[in-house]
């Protein structure tokens, strides 16, 4: 339970990251695809109110007894997110938009909130039916984080710290075979819950390796803030899905009165 606890923290603590610094910065570098919000009617103003949503689910989430609701606005936000990065898939700018690209990336967060709903699911025939579905969304979106890193090896190798030993494409084809890896284990349900344990420790420590570090050198780049809270906030919706054992959270909330 207390994996779980530090789970759902990890997820809600990254939504709120996101939410601020996109509010703070209205940029395309902070926002990336999301971005084409804002040429929706009132989109800029349908944007910060997204983003304020998501920074509300994101502390609800953390808490049992508003784990429920701020489940839900949190997968509405983040479906949201992935329909904005569909024009992307449609014009297809490059290789990572055509198989998806950050379309999967916010999807992934969508089941995690899935996942968290489905503890606190009063009926337990229905609680697993929704954990089963958050286990296969992430599984295929672990399909797209794969094929994301494969066609372009050398930029995640770019991504990769000088300072780690071996070369930076060793652990760019490494991480990547451990995507695929992660996605036919979830997918086939075979070990499933330590494929998701450790596909959110590996892009953890991607965030905690490659992101932070570079936000600290450089704190005025917009992108590396993104880029380190979406890694964040992936890493938390896998770890979630993978807590999920079909309990409810009103234990929690019984415990807490």
């Amino acid at each position: 339970m207390k994996a779980a606890v530090c789970g759902r923290i990890v997820f809600g603590a990254s939504a709120v990251l996101f939410g601020v610094i996109a509010l703070l910065w209205h940029d395309a570098d902070t926002w990336q695809n999301v971005h084409h919000l804002w040429s929706l009617p009132f989109g800029t103003a349908i944007g910060a109110c997204l983003m304020a949503a998501q920074i509300a689910g994101g502390i609800g989430i953390i808490y049992p007894r508003t784990a429920r609701p701020a489940s839900l606005l949190l997968g509405f936000v983040f479906l949201c997110f992935s329909l904005a990065c569909v024009p992307d898939i449609i014009a297809a700018t490059n290789i990572y938009d055509q198989f998806g690209g950050s379309f999967f990336l916010f999807l992934s967060l969508v089941w995690g909130a899935l996942a968290v709903y489905a503890t606190t699911e009063i009926n337990g025939v229905r609680a697993i039916a929704l954990g089963r579905v958050a286990r296969i969304g992430l599984g295929v979106c672990a399909i797209s984080f794969t094929l994301g890193q494969a066609l372009q090896l050398r930029g995640t190798a770019q991504g990769v710290p000088s300072w780690i030993p071996f070369s930076p494409m060793f652990w760019a084809i490494l991480t990547t075979i451990a995507f695929a890896l992660a996605a036919l284990a979830i997918l086939l349900n075979l070990h499933a819950r330590l494929a998701m344990r450790l596909m959110a420790l590996m892009v953890g420590l991607f965030a905690v390796l490659a992101w932070i570090p570079r936000v600290i050198l450089l704190p005025g780049n917009h992108f590396m803030w993104s880029e380190c809270a979406e890694s964040l906030l992936v890493a938390g919706a896998a770890w979630v899905v993978a807590e999920f054992r079909g309990v409810s959270l009103r234990s929690d909330q019984n415990s807490a009165a």
